[in-house]
């Protein structure tokens, strides 16, 4: 493997556009792919501009002063919750119920992030502000990027294909709430950020600003803050510092690393490009256990929507997700979609639970080479709280990153680190929250009662899972750890040594002895690349059983 880095310090936050090849503007058929690009074809300019002068040539800003720095995590009477998606609009259901039902929180990773309530993951007592008589002396914040494009390939891409590829043979025609379909086209873009996909990441970082605040007064120097080489990863973190330091934070305010995101180099925020079981058919036991739902929950749904077409378009389970997926991308993307109000309440959840799967048995507990994926991260984070060195590099840790003060400093106040959905979900697998599989492996034939593992709940877009370092009593000596993921306390009582809480509190000694045996169990080495086949048992902690090992050639 190779260790690398980029290291940007200091960058603006206005550069220049990247120009999209335009496809000819809008076809008349149904399904065809149409594109817009900016700036507009043929124009130039040269940026700085002496005919625009900046803010900063004309000087003239008038009075400056700032106040103090906010800490309303630990000084607020009650926590603003996160649940404003404006200016998206809210979706409605094929049965209108007019309950509270909320179809924007029923599509797992393609969901917005919001608050969840206080019981969702177990403490009901719990809230993400600072427990009374407590001191907040640092903060670990690890998010995702907000609102995308779908990947390559993707499901809504495949069915825009299969549409337009109907209407050049003898067509079709589709009526009742089916009707937009005669003339829809395919308007999504690839990968990057959506414009609500980047003001996600700015309000997390005015959020964040107004939390945490208070701890900028703990540096001594500017900090460092992580993501990866992706353009989404890119924009994220730079709209997050716009939001958390103000527009003009490319004045110095921090220095923004970018690990590489690539085959051959290390990084334990995209650590699936280092694991060879994380792109083989280990990999692809999520798709394998979520098409076994798929097939029994869309039966209806063709059935019914079916009727609805004449002529050459027969519907598929995979054309179901790919409407239920467009549903999700093109809100996100055009702020409403006409896909989403083709299914009722029961087929939402049916869907969100296809997502629970997908990463359950994909990118999660129930995955023999996730927490392998997940623990180079905790490695790092136990090399903050201890401010230690790594010193043996055996995961997916970048050796080059870690080693240097520069590039990896252990003192600060505020860390953050921007990755993906799968990282966030390998994370919270490797290390140990056990209430996410508390009631065992999830079904493939049937939706569990009182389940846990809810990915709308665990890696939405712009989802963040924070680590909050207190003191108990208020002192300058750390003495007790928590984490809480989109405003929900988790509880710690998956790690050795860490006893049930109200407030998900574990002494900060018996965290990081608990978290080190919870690393030292996980074989980074098999689990990743060892040849061997799926296990047939349960696999609830996300490593292939130790017990079977013996039979298995690495």
């Amino acid at each position: 493997m190779l260790d690398k880095l980029y290291l940007l310090a200091a960058l603006p936050l206005l550069a220049a556009a990247t120009v999209v090849p335009r496809n000819g503007g809008a076809s008349a058929f149904a399904g065809a792919t149409t594109t817009f690009a900016w700036p507009p074809p043929n124009v130039t300019a040269t940026i700085p501009d002496a005919n625009f002068p900046d803010a900063t040539a004309i000087d003239a800003f008038g009075p400056t002063p700032t106040g103090d720095e906010p800490a309303a995590i630990a000084t607020a009477p009650v926590l603003a919750p996160v649940n404003d998606v404006f200016p998206l609009s809210r979706p409605d259901t094929a049965d209108h119920k007019g309950s509270k039902f909320d179809v924007l929180h029923q599509w797992g990773n393609l969901s917005p992030m919001f608050s969840v309530d206080a019981d969702t993951f177990g403490l009901p007592h719990s809230s993400p502000l600072v427990p009374e008589g407590c001191g907040l002396t640092q903060v670990h914040l690890l998010h995702r990027h907000g609102a995308r494009y779908p990947t390559s390939s993707s499901a809504p891409s495949a069915l825009a294909a299969k549409v337009h590829n109907a209407t050049a043979g003898k067509g079709f025609t589709a009526s009742g709430p089916l009707a937009f379909l005669n003339e829809w086209t395919y308007k999504l873009g690839a990968e990057i950020l959506t414009p609500f996909g980047r003001s996600q990441l700015y309000n997390l970082g005015v959020g964040f600003r107004v939390r945490y605040g208070e701890l900028l007064k703990g540096f001594t120097d500017l900090p460092v803050w992580r993501t990866t080489s992706e353009e989404r990863m890119i924009d994220s973190a730079l709209q997050f510092a716009a939001g958390f330091f103000g527009v003009q934070w490319y004045q110095g305010d921090y220095h923004q690393l970018v690990e590489i995101e690539a085959s051959g180099y290390n990084s334990t925020l995209a650590p699936y490009d280092q694991c060879a079981n994380a792109n083989n058919n280990i990999s692809s036991l999520g798709g394998v256990q979520s098409n076994k739902w798929a097939a029994i929950y869309t039966k209806p749904t063709i059935k019914r929507l079916q009727k609805l077409i004449k002529g050459n378009l027969t519907l598929t389970s995979a054309d179901i997700i790919g409407m239920q997926q467009a549903c999700a991308y093109e809100t996100v993307a055009l702020g409403s979609s006409s896909f989403c109000s083709l299914f009722t309440e029961e087929e939402w959840e049916q869907y969100e639970y296809y997502n629970d799967l997908s990463f359950w048995y994909g990118n999660g507990p129930g995955n023999p080479a996730v927490a392998a994926q997940g623990v180079g991260w905790v490695q790092e984070l136990l090399s903050r709280l201890t401010q230690k060195r790594i010193t043996t590099f055996e995961t997916s840790v970048n050796s080059t990153i870690v080693s240097s003060n520069i590039t990896f400093p252990l003192n600060q106040p505020i860390f953050v680190d921007a990755t993906h959905d799968t990282i966030i979900s390998a994370i919270v697998t490797a290390m140990n929250f056990t209430n996410f599989d508390v009631n065992g492996a999830l079904p493939t034939d049937h939706i569990p009662k009182n389940r846990q593992w809810i990915v709308t709940h665990i890696s939405p877009f712009g989802a963040n899972l924070v680590g909050q370092v207190l003191s108990c009593p208020a002192s300058d000596t750390p003495t007790h750890i928590r984490f809480i993921l989109n405003d929900g306390v988790l509880p710690l009582t998956g790690i050795k040594g860490c006893k049930a809480d109200k407030n998900g509190l574990c002494a900060i000694d018996t965290f990081i002895k608990g978290m080190q045996a919870r690393v030292d169990e996980i074989d980074y080495q098999y689990d990743c690349f060892a040849n061997y086949t799926l296990p047939n048992v349960p696999i609830l902690d996300g490593r292939y059983p130790p017990a079977l090992r013996r039979n298995v050639t690495a």
